[in-house]
């Protein structure tokens, strides 16, 4: 089935910049305070020229290399022992006695609540706290190519974030929300680049003992998200996980106080914070696969984001997700400016891929457009006159109607949609989404469906008034076609 793009923006705005995706770091497996065995690293580099202004033309890329020991299984030694007494308490000179062992899920002791208590305590936090327990530590091990003997392949492993977009716990069951670029190595043998060995970890069981298997429900390479199904996992029934509470990216401003919370360095879970720089921008890299340009839509942050970081969680204050961190800018003289994917963005996507992807047949989602070029006519501050925060905003205008689109009445070649409407909305399936904002367009499409309702608020003139449609469903018969999200 062919597909075809057919919602073209007037305005692309660039960005100048040496970009460097951010996931592929190694875990430190770390049984014990003093035992650290080297998970190996997989590095993320880019290049680019130019400067960081919204005028121009950039680019970045993925770089990676790996060297060391993939392998979770490691052993170590501390110095020091002590005896210990009945309550657990012991001395000695250089560390603990542990006898070599950790709590493992379900533990009952004087350090640890049982799981049960624990999850309930856990159920309550709604606080900046609760997004340590909604992300999480992925581990993806690949089997790659020599790139001097294709013949040759040895293990490979990187390190990234992820979040926790759905969560049953007593089933043991999660969908995790994570970068593709986490998950694929383009030089992996499997035949889709993807891992197909994925271990999660929550927070503080960062440790082999609590590895918790991952498989690849679908994603998309050009939108740099991928996400993945967790089930009847013992350590999720076991834990204090939390589904993360997700906010609403269009209410965010500049200065608003941000925190990442993932896997810098590959040494596992940390929050760093900042503020937000710029509320939605375009990032122009290369992806994955290290050939396909990206033009992706972004917030720029001020907080500190190093490789490991890549899928873990933007929070407000709240301990809201509001974003999925996805890259840096590199560079000697270069201070705090790094991007995640604005959450209204993506959780629209996943939701997408949650609904067409099975992880065999399919692994992608498939969007609907409009078939309109839009532009912006007019720009400026907007104030909100309930809370006073400051936001842009934008006249959003059909500047042209493409000709594939499926609004064209294929007998007059008519169109319900004219250039020179302003769009006011965009209503799917009853879900009204006001747009002030070029990228409001393409953000609300992605939750329409073959089949859907969507009505379109247009001002005309002097005359304000809907035009409702309905999306067709491809059939052999029509040249309407889903574009898929590759």
């Amino acid at each position: 089935m062919k597909k075809t793009v057919s919602l073209i923006f007037a305005i692309i705005i660039s960005l100048a910049m040496t970009v460097s995706m951010t996931s592929c770091l190694a875990l430190v497996d770390r049984f014990l305070p003093d035992e650290v065995g080297n998970f190996g690293d997989t590095g993320a580099g880019g290049s680019g020229s130019g400067d960081s202004a919204l005028e121009g033309d950039g680019s970045g890329s993925q770089n990676s290399s790996t060297s060391g020991d993939s392998s979770l299984d490691g052993e170590g030694s501390g110095d020091g022992s002590g005896d210990g007494s009945g309550d657990g308490e012991g001395s000695g000179e250089g560390g603990t006695d542990t006898e070599g062992t950790l709590p493992l899920p379900g533990y009952s002791g004087d350090y640890l609540p049982d799981s049960e208590e624990n999850a309930a305590l856990a159920d309550k936090i709604t606080g900046i706290e609760r997004s340590l327990l909604s992300t999480v530590v992925i581990i993806s091990n690949f089997e790659v190519t020599s790139d001097y003997d294709y013949s040759y392949t040895y293990p490979d492993s990187s390190a990234g974030s992820g979040v926790i977009y759905k969560l049953d716990r007593e089933s043991g069951d999660a969908i995790i929300i994570t970068n593709f670029h986490v998950v694929y190595d383009k030089d992996s043998i499997t035949w889709n680049k993807v891992s197909n060995d994925i271990e999660v970890y929550l927070y503080g069981q960062e440790y082999s003992d609590y590895k918790i298997p991952a498989t690849f429900i679908g994603g998309s390479l050009t939108e740099d998200l991928a996400v993945l199904k967790i089930e009847d996992s013992d350590v999720i029934k076991n834990s204090c996980a939390q589904e993360v509470i997700i906010g609403d990216s269009d209410l965010v401003s500049v200065y608003d106080k941000v925190f990442a919370v993932g896997n810098p360095e590959g040494d596992g879970m940390a929050a760093t914070d900042g503020i937000v720089s710029v509320d939605s921008e375009s990032l122009s890299m290369t992806g994955a696969d290290g050939v396909t340009s990206l033009n992706l839509r972004v917030m720029r942050v001020s907080a500190a984001i190093n490789p490991g970081n890549s899928g873990g969680g933007l929070y407000d204050e709240s301990g809201k997700l509001i974003g999925i961190v996805n890259a840096k800018k590199t560079g000697s003289e270069v201070d705090n400016i790094a991007w995640a994917i604005p959450i209204n963005l993506a959780k629209n996507i996943v939701d997408n891929i949650l609904y067409y992807a099975d992880g065999i047949y399919t692994t992608t989602g498939y969007r609907v457009l409009l078939g309109v070029t839009v532009t912006s006519l007019v720009t400026g501050a907007r104030i909100d006159p309930d809370t006073g925060r400051l936001y842009k905003a934008e006249m959003v205008v059909i500047s042209d109607i493409v000709e594939t689109s499926f609004l064209i009445n294929p007998e007059d070649g008519t169109s319900p949609l004219q250039t020179n409407d302003i769009i006011n909305s965009i209503t799917v399936d009853g879900v009204r989404h006001e747009v002030y904002r070029i990228h409001h367009v393409i953000d609300h499409m992605y939750t329409a469906r073959a089949g859907s309702t969507v009505t379109v608020n247009i001002t005309r003139g002097d005359r304000t008034f809907d035009v409702t449609v309905t999306v067709p469903t491809p059939t052999e018969d029509t040249d309407f076609q889903l574009t898929e999200l590759r």
